[in-house]
């Protein structure tokens, strides 16, 4: 189930649990490998979340502010939320294939946690012109 996304926008669906409604947050992929060594860097918050992919771990040195830390496997299963301060170095995790990034507190609210799922809906460009 080998996914390929692109660098832009798109959607975070957060499946919660039984009986609970699905969470939509706005999500910025980063695909690429600047994108992905850029991440969050620069940036006084994050908008929604942040997809970096492919990946096993992140780092928050040069970060401004704390963020939690979302590892997931390559069917969107999430395997651990971390909530890492900045000048940290999070340990790749084993089976980690992507890794979602957002303010510190934000997963909480949207009842993402391990054993989760979340679905990517990314923003189809148009092509018209």
């Amino acid at each position: 189930m080998g996914r390929r996304w692109s660098d832009g926008r798109g959607t975070l669906i957060v499946h919660a649990g039984a009986g609970e409604a699905p969470v939509r947050v706005g999500l910025e992929i980063a695909a690429s490998y600047r994108a992905r060594t850029r991440g969050l860097l620069g940036r006084d918050t994050v908008d929604g979340a942040m997809l970096l992919t492919p990946a096993a771990g992140v780092h928050t040195f040069r970060m401004r502010f704390p963020i939690d830390v979302a590892y997931l496997d390559r069917h969107l299963t999430v395997l651990a939320v971390r909530t890492m301060r900045p000048g940290r170095m999070g340990l790749p995790r084993m089976g980690s294939r992507h890794v979602l990034e957002a303010a510190a507190g934000a997963m909480r609210g949207w009842g993402l946690r391990a054993g989760g799922r979340v679905t990517v809906v990314p923003e189809v460009a148009d092509g018209g012109g």
